[in-house]
């Protein structure tokens, strides 16, 4: 992969936009905003990745040399100045759709910035910051087509889900993170209390999952397909807590990230205006 878009992570970046596609999905409603919103996601998110890794060049370089900057393929300063242009781009596009989007774009990019630079170094606080992200981009698309109070529940379980795997990841880097003297919870407090915390989020999430169709908000397709996720995040609970090994670590984060793809599809396929379609 050409290693400029390497460095955005474009599957990342497009997990992201699956937030507003979703959004657009159960509200029925598909528009320019929608497509520009959508595109705003993408380029924002992209930008965090790359000063994520621009920031990170020490520790990726332990972890993960194989990335653009450690690699050689992308010198520091071009990163930074790419990272930055794209974050312009993507605020300018968001407060072409509405004034609303464009600050919460603006202030998204500045918390994504700040968690590269900082925040992610710091126990749970860095954890928080990009489960809030997540969860936002539901937001994001809520506000896009009129669907707020319902992108804040999405959101949520977004932000829980996320919680989990991000705690599970900081697990699995403690090596590059004690090098660049990062906080995170694991150094802090062992893998212990990590793994504990992280199957507290799995089993919330999981447990509260089903809400959203007894406040009527999917159908029961909804439930149906959000079954296999609710095994999955079971079984990563029960993992975690016994196995906090690199190796398992490593697969309980993909797994989750599995789980939270048969969640979102999930969302789509028990909304009511896409189930009316199929079924």
């Amino acid at each position: 992969m050409n290693a400029y878009l390497e460095i955005l992570r474009p599957a990342n970046a497009l997990m992201a936009v699956v937030a507003i596609l979703l959004m657009a999905i159960i509200s029925g409603n598909f528009t320019l905003a929608v497509l520009l919103a959508a595109l705003v996601v993408f380029i924002v998110t992209g930008a965090g990745n790359a000063i994520n890794d621009y920031f990170d060049h020490r520790i990726d370089a332990i972890n993960k040399p194989e990335r653009p900057i450690p690699s050689g393929r992308i010198s520091l300063k071009t990163a930074l100045i790419y990272s930055i242009s794209f974050f312009i781009i993507g605020i300018i596009i968001a407060f072409v759709i509405s004034l609303t989007l464009g600050i919460i774009a603006f202030l998204s990019s500045f918390l994504m910035i700040w968690y590269a630079h900082s925040l992610k170094r710091m126990r749970i606080i860095g954890n928080l910051s990009i489960s809030f992200l997540t969860g936002l981009c539901f937001v994001f698309g809520g506000i896009a087509v009129h669907q707020v109070l319902i992108s804040i529940y999405l959101g949520f379980f977004a932000f829980l889900m996320t919680m989990a795997r991000e705690i599970v990841k900081d697990m699995e880097d403690v090596e590059g993170d004690k090098v660049d003297g990062a906080h995170t919870l694991p150094i802090a407090y062992g893998e212990g209390i990590s793994s504990k915390t992280a199957a507290f989020f799995m089993i919330i999430a999981s447990l509260g999952s089903p809400v959203l169709y007894f406040r009527g908000i999917f159908s029961i397709f909804y439930l149906i397909i959000l079954i296999p996720a609710l095994v999955v995040f079971f079984y990563c609970a029960v993992s975690i807590l016994k196995d906090q090994s690199l190796e398992n670590t490593r697969n309980v984060s993909k797994k989750i990230k599995i789980g939270m793809g048969v969640v979102f599809l999930a969302f789509a396929l028990g909304s009511p205006f896409l189930a009316s379609l199929i079924w």
